[in-house]
């Protein structure tokens, strides 16, 4: 079985497990809850922009 790392979300490296990406955006003392107060809220819809897709391999 191959042992491979998960990609970091916020920089380009592998995860170290720092938990960073847990953080909410606004205020870097809370865990996020998926509020969604982090994205736009004055325009027309909501959105989030994708800059990345993770393909995951599945070893059975």
């Amino acid at each position: 079985m191959l042992n491979k790392q998960k990609e970091c979300v916020l920089e380009n490296k592998f995860c170290i497990n720092c938990k960073l990406c847990h953080f909410c955006d606004l205020d870097k003392n809370k865990i996020c809850n998926n509020c969604s107060k982090c994205i736009e809220d004055d325009v027309d819809y909501k959105a989030i922009e994708i800059d990345d897709i993770l393909q995951i391999e599945v070893h059975k």
